[in-house]
């Protein structure tokens, strides 16, 4: 009787769970269709990136991160990784920065914590357990800057982990390679003319 019981409760939780998550997962659409609509992220609508542009995400994370179709091709390239929650969530916390409004500042801030933070989130980021003390506390009275400490914790794991992978997958190679060539055709019309 005992063990019909616990299995009883253990099904019981784990419906919880998932009802859980599905919820979550309703919410995470419509706030990731929301993020995409700001100008942080122009997604299609991107002009084509200069050669001078690429060659600059070379050189320094900070400049990849700064422009917007680095950050659409880094964005490309951390899907084919499975972790692209960590740009998802940086952008986020850009976002929230941005926002003076307290309400919606709340809002934002419960919503990045159940899509990124959360134990039951599927995008959830790898913070260490410090900072998620830290957040928990910064979650009583939410600011733009509630996220600050684990922000910069992803932006050095994105940094440090992803991005020497990016410069050497073939999404940087081959827009580095269509660029160029699509450089070197228009300099020669030019100079025929």
């Amino acid at each position: 009787m005992s063990a019909t019981r616990t299995r009883t409760t253990k099904n019981s939780r784990w419906k919880t769970v998932v009802a859980r998550l599905r919820r979550g997962l309703n919410v995470k659409a419509a706030d990731e269709s929301r993020f995409r609509r700001q100008d942080l992220y122009n997604g299609d609508n991107e002009p084509q990136p200069t050669i001078e542009e690429i060659r600059a995400w070379s050189e320094s994370f900070e400049k990849l991160m700064m422009c917007s179709s680095g950050r659409k091709a880094f964005r490309d390239f951390l899907k084919l990784e499975f972790s692209e929650e960590n740009i998802l969530f940086w952008l986020a916390c850009e976002d929230l920065k941005a926002e003076n409004s307290p309400a919606v500042i709340e809002e934002k801030a419960r919503i990045i914590y159940e899509d990124y933070i959360s134990i039951l989130s599927p995008k959830e980021v790898s913070l260490d357990s410090r900072v998620r003390e830290i957040i928990n506390r910064n979650m009583v009275d939410p600011s733009p800057h509630t996220f600050d400490e684990a922000q910069t914790q992803i932006y050095t794991l994105m940094h440090r982990d992803s991005y020497p992978r990016f410069l050497s997958s073939g999404i940087y190679k081959r827009l580095a390679q269509l660029n160029n060539n699509g450089n070197s055709g228009s300099s020669r019309k030019e100079s025929t003319t």
